[in-house]
């Protein structure tokens, strides 16, 4: 990089921003694609072990259908999609950390550390929840609750894919309630004792969320929203630990020499 493409600082200007990002685009781009050659290798595999739920559901016999010629071509191509995300994952945060680390201070970054790591841990938490919790009680609510001899279910592999990866990802981010408000608690935005004051109105707006990302039905509301609460908890217990560690730290700070 040349010395003419920097400002008189030193720091970087706004080209050599760019053409970084573009090169850690590419990266991130080159990344995914050979993970999805990969992948598409093993997209019927992944398929089965989505659907697996639900045959337990249905029962011998039976299984999902696809209604028009393309359809299951086009549902593999985005399981191997999703699933060379998910598997070059790791280089996509690892392109984002080093395009934003040089800007942030020591402090700064142990904390996008501790939160990228933690966050990962609670969103694999969340989906893997979702796919052993919710889904064999939710199939079984809306499979067995509603079939009978007249109606049976019929359900194609786009919509269960659509379905099934929506639940995951609800559960995924739903779960990334702790790191959210340990940030703001960290950060000073919120208190423990805010948090506790407000309970029931977080209560209350987990429930309202809980309805909006999952089925029309009480059951998968519950399972949602009692995890969450817990959650929401126990989010409260680190934000009243990061607080009392941060005021001691504050006290410990030895106060300025008098220079009179």
């Amino acid at each position: 990089m040349s010395d003419e493409s920097r400002d008189i600082g030193g720091k970087m200007s706004l080209v050599d921003h760019l053409t970084e990002l573009r090169r850690r685009l590419l990266i991130v781009i080159a990344s995914v694609l050979i993970a999805f050659l990969a992948c598409w290798h093993w997209a019927k595999d992944l398929y089965f072990i989505l659907m697996i739920p639900m045959t337990e559901v249905l029962g011998q016999g039976r299984s999902l259908i696809f209604t028009a010629p393309a359809e299951a071509f086009i549902t593999y191509l985005k399981v191997a999609m999703v699933a060379a995300v998910f598997v070059s994952s790791p280089i996509i945060l690892w392109q984002i950390w080093a395009f934003v680390a040089p800007g942030l201070f020591r402090k700064e970054k142990l904390y996008v550390r501790l939160v990228v790591l933690v966050g990962s841990f609670f969103f694999v938490g969340g989906a893997l929840f979702g796919y052993f919790g919710v889904f064999p009680l939710g199939f079984q609510f809306f499979i067995k609750g509603f079939e009978t001899e007249s109606i049976q279910a019929m359900i194609s592999v786009r919509d269960y894919f659509k379905f099934s990866l929506n639940i995951l990802l609800a559960f995924g981010l739903a779960f990334e309630l702790p790191v959210f408000i340990f940030f703001l608690a960290r950060v000073g935005i919120v208190t423990p004792q805010w948090l506790w004051r407000n309970f029931r109105y977080a209560i209350l707006l987990i429930f309202v969320g809980s309805a909006i990302f999952t089925p029309p039905d009480v059951i998968s509301q519950v399972i949602l929203g009692a995890p969450l609460t817990l959650l929401y908890l126990l989010a409260t217990g680190a934000a009243f630990v990061v607080g009392k560690r941060k005021k001691a730290g504050d006290e410990n700070e030895p106060e300025p020499a008098d220079e009179s």
